[in-house]
């Protein structure tokens, strides 16, 4: 659920130990949803062998001025391709060439060539990092509008302490995390948004339960996109392995729809849009029994009883509030979510259809129809769920400003 999901990066690797600690790096990248493309110096396979990180990054890696490059057909593809490039490690002498456009290798012709941000991490000996000639370096290269990660105190490969330790890979992900997310349009800034995710548990007795297979993923990444864009976020969530921890977003938990119900109504007055993303179950057992229901007889019937209807109870005293709904249907999609909309009374309807494929519970993907309050229907194609959150929070925020 990262904001680098989908972002293409290029990784410049120069000549230094500190290649070492580049795979780690792309791991961190490629698991956060990034398609990393890895350049090196001649020199940086001395460090690290290029079969190891194109078998990291899943692209093969690029190091010498070739004829075909494949799908890539010169640095300057390379350069107009990437939304950020970052030379981690950057040696002085890489740093140096950088500065004076010394163009003498592949790594140096993409960087004089990207379009993108630039980022580098130096990584060198304490005296080298030190000298004036690489001070300055560092500084021109800022003044270019690169962005520094600077290195760290610590234990040096010389054996000495000092500063010239590139950053950790955990460390520049991060720097890296939070550029994106400061690119974020914060059209959502002052606003609070209520969202419900996930399935929600039904206890049969202290041991099972009725419930369903939503993994709650649609709605954590609709809270996160919220949250990025400057929104204060109350997630009521029912049970679900995923975690958000963002500054933004308060995680209630709950297992019970009954539960969630309670949570929603306690948020709702200060809430200014409110999406119900979760899965929640239309019904309850009416009995559930104090301890486990042992296997006695060859049928087992189960009594229920209805659950509160989260959406409608919000909709019936709604007031400020802008409120979204999901509708999840196997046939007469439109029909039957323009029903739920009018009946509910929500602003915007989220129509998920489980014949369209891709779409549906356990999966990283989706594909939406919106419906709004004039029944006006515009459908999506199939994307990511991080990608199909961002277009939801848009179409809220149009629909909204309106």
């Amino acid at each position: 659920m990262s904001v680098l999901s989908g972002k293409k990066i290029i990784l410049g690797i120069s000549g230094g130990i500190a290649a070492y600690k580049t795979a780690s790096f792309i791991r961190l990248l490629i698991k956060a949803g990034a398609q990393v493309q890895v350049i090196m110096t001649p020199a940086s396979c001395a460090f690290i062998t290029p079969l190891t990180l194109a078998t990291l990054s899943k692209r093969p890696v690029y190091s010498h001025f070739e004829k075909d490059f494949g799908e890539w057909t010169n640095h300057v593809d390379l350069g107009l391709w990437a939304d950020l490039m970052i030379v981690a490690p950057a040696s002085a002498n890489t740093m140096a060439k950088m500065t004076n456009g010394i163009c003498d290798n592949l790594l140096i012709a993409t960087y004089l060539s990207a379009k993108c941000p630039v980022f580098f991490a130096p990584a060198m000996d304490l005296d080298m990092y030190a000298h004036p000639s690489t001070v300055e370096n560092i500084s021109k290269l800022k003044s270019y509008g690169n962005i520094e990660i600077p290195s760290q105190y610590g234990e040096l490969a010389s054996g000495l302490i000092g500063q010239g330790r590139m950053a950790e890979p955990e460390d520049m992900f991060q720097v890296i995390e939070t550029y994106f997310n400061n690119q974020k349009p914060k059209d959502l800034k002052g606003k609070q948004v209520l969202i419900t995710a996930g399935p929600t548990y039904e206890p049969l007795d202290p041991v099972r339960f009725i419930g369903n297979h939503s993994s709650g993923k649609m709605g954590f990444d609709i809270a996160q996109e919220a949250a990025h864009r400057g929104a204060n976020v109350v997630l009521v969530s029912g049970p679900s392995a995923l975690k958000l921890n963002h500054p933004n977003v308060e995680v209630v938990k709950v297992q019970t729809a009954q539960e969630m119900y309670e949570a929603c109504h306690k948020n709702y007055n200060n809430s200014d849009i409110v999406i119900g993303a979760a899965a929640v179950a239309d019904y309850r057992p009416k009995n559930v029994a104090s301890q486990k229901i042992k296997k006695n007889d060859e049928e087992f019937i189960i009594a229920l009883e209805k659950n509160p209807d989260i959406l409608a109870s919000l909709g019936a005293v709604k007031q400020h509030q802008f409120l979204v709904g999901f509708a999840l249907e196997t046939e007469n999609e439109i029909e039957y979510a323009k029903s739920k909309l009018k009946k509910k009374n929500l602003d915007l309807i989220v129509l998920n259809s489980l014949n369209d494929k891709g779409a549906g519970f356990g999966k990283p993907t989706n594909k939406v129809t919106f419906i709004d309050k004039e029944f006006n229907v515009f459908p999506q194609e199939l994307k990511s769920k991080e990608a199909v959150a961002k277009d939801i929070i848009d179409q809220i925020v149009k629909s909204y400003a309106t």
